[in-house]
C-alpha cells in the first residue's frame, strides 16, 4: 500500500512548506482558514469531507450562490490549492483511506470536539499510534479542562463570550452588536496555522512530534484584550478596560466636502503640522492635547476638532495636501471601491482565474511576499469528491 498519493497539481507549487503533507478535516470557516495558508505556502493539503446526508460536504459548499452549486463564495477562497475527497469515516472502508494518508502525513488538522472524534478511533493516541511524528492539530471551541471544555463554537458565540461585542455597546451605547466580520474564525485560523508551523520547526529540530490544541476562545479573547485589558493590566486595577482610543464614538472616518478620509497624524510634529493647515494653529496650546498621554485622555474632543477642520476640504484636496506634509492618510473606501484600489491594482491583489467548473472567477493572492520560495494560487477549488478516485487508486484502496 502506497502510505501517500502523489498528487497531481494545476501548476507546480513553489512555497516555503511545499513537502509538507497535511490531511485535513476542518470544516466552515475557521480550520479552511488555517489550512489555505498552509496550502498558499505549497503544503500538499488533502481535504476530507463527510460523504453522509443530503447536502455532503464542507457547509460552506451551500452557503451563497455558485456556478457549480458546490463552491459557495466563502468555500471558493478558503479551499484552493487543495485536494477533495469525500469519506465517512464511520465505515470500516474509509476509515482505512484516512488511517493509510495518516501514516506518512506530517499534519492532521481537524476541528471535531475531541470526545466524537476518539468515538470515531482517530483520538490523538491513536493517530500517534500510526505516525508517531505526526502534527496533531486540534481547532477547538474552548480549551480542555475549563468550565466550557466540551461546548461547541462559532463565531457569534465567541464575540459576545470575549466581550468583544460588547465593546461596540461601550462605544455606541444602545445594544451590543456583532462585528460585521467572521474576525474570531479567522483570527482564531491565523493562530492555528502558526501553531502548525512553530510545531513542524520543533519537530526539524529534533522535539518529535506532538498533540497541538487551538482554542477559539482564548485565541480571541488573546487578541482584542492586547488593547482592551487596558485599565486592569496592573492590579489593582481602576475598572476602565476598552483602549480609550479604540471605544470612541467619534473613532470613525471624517467627513470632507464631498467624502470621508482616514487620517492618523500620530506624533507630536503630525498632529501640530494638521492643525496649522486646518487653520487652527493654536490648538497645541491647549493642555488637553500638548502631550500623548493628555491626548490619550482626551481622545473625544480630539476628534471633534478634527472633523470640523476635515470638513473644509474635499478628500483629494486633503489627500494632497497630507502626503506634501507626510501625515497619515487614505481614502475612505466602499466596499465596491476596493475592487478597483489603484494600489491593490498595482500589486496584482485580485487575481481574475478561469477553472472548467467555475469559469471566470476572482480571487486573492496570498499577501505575503517570500522572495525565495513564493506563495502562489496553483490549484482551483475543487468539486466534491474531485480526486477520491485519484486517492484511493494511489493507496490501492
Amino acid at each position: 500500500m502506497a502510505a501517500w498519493p502523489k498528487l497531481k497539481w494545476d501548476k507546480e507549487p513553489t512555497g516555503p512548506l511545499k513537502g509538507i503533507k497535511v490531511v485535513d478535516i476542518a470544516t466552515v470557516v475557521l480550520g479552511p482558514y488555517a489550512t489555505v495558508q498552509l496550502a498558499d505556502l505549497g503544503a500538499e493539503v488533502i481535504k476530507i469531507e463527510n460523504s453522509e446526508g443530503n447536502t455532503p460536504g464542507d457547509l460552506m459548499r451551500h452557503a451563497g450562490d455558485s456556478p457549480t452549486k458546490q463552491h459557495g463564495p466563502i468555500f471558493a477562497a478558503l479551499n484552493r490549492n487543495k485536494k477533495a475527497i469525500n469519506l465517512n469515516i464511520k465505515k470500516p472502508k474509509d476509515k482505512a483511506v484516512l488511517a493509510a494518508l495518516l501514516e506518512e502525513a506530517d499534519v492532521f488538522i481537524h476541528n471535531v470536539r475531541m470526545a466524537g472524534m476518539e468515538r470515531l478511533g482517530f483520538g490523538y493516541d491513536t493517530v500517534k499510534a500510526i505516525n508517531p511524528d505526526i502534527i496533531y492539530v486540534h481547532c477547538a471551541g474552548f480549551g480542555a479542562g475549563g468550565a466550557y471544555g466540551e461546548r461547541q463554537a462559532y463565531d457569534d458565540l465567541i464575540q459576545a463570550a470575549s466581550g468583544f461585542a460588547a465593546l461596540n455597546e461601550q462605544r455606541d451605547g444602545g445594544r451590543p452588536t456583532y462585528a460585521p466580520s467572521l474576525v474570531a474564525d479567522k483570527v482564531s485560523g491565523l493562530f492555528a496555522a502558526n501553531a502548525t508551523m512553530a510545531a513542524l520547526l520543533a519537530r526539524a529540530n529534533g522535539k518529535g512530534g506532538q498533540f497541538v490544541q487551538v482554542p477559539m476562545f482564548e485565541c480571541f479573547t488573546w487578541f482584542h484584550m492586547v488593547e482592551n485589558l487596558w485599565g486592569e493590566t496592573f492590579i489593582p486595577g481602576n475598572g476602565r478596560m476598552g483602549y480609550t482610543r479604540s471605544v470612541n464614538p467619534r473613532r470613525r472616518p471624517y467627513p470632507t466636502k464631498d467624502s470621508f478620509i482616514a487620517i492618523v497624524p500620530y506624533n507630536d510634529r503630525q498632529w501640530a503640522k494638521f492643525f496649522e493647515l486646518g487653520g487652527r494653529p493654536g490648538v497645541f496650546d491647549d493642555p488637553r492635547f500638548a502631550t500623548y498621554q493628555e491626548r490619550t485622555k482626551h481622545t473625544g474632543e480630539l476628534y471633534t476638532l478634527i472633523e470640523e477642520v476635515t470638513a473644509e476640504r474635499t478628500t483629494d484636496e486633503w489627500l494632497d495636501l497630507l502626503a506634501e506634509n507626510d501625515i497619515p492618510a487614505m481614502k475612505y473606501n466602499r466596499m465596491a471601491d476596493v475592487l478597483t484600489d489603484p494600489h491593490l491594482a498595482d500589486v496584482g491583489f485580485f487575481e481574475e482565474l478561469e477553472s472548467p467548473e467555475l469559469g471566470k472567477y476572482r480571487t486573492m493572492k496570498h499577501p505575503v511576499h517570500y522572495a525565495g520560495t513564493p506563495a502562489t494560487n496553483y490549484a482551483h477549488p475543487p468539486m466534491l469528491d474531485a480526486d477520491g478516485d485519484e486517492i484511493r487508486r494511489a493507496l490501492d484502496l
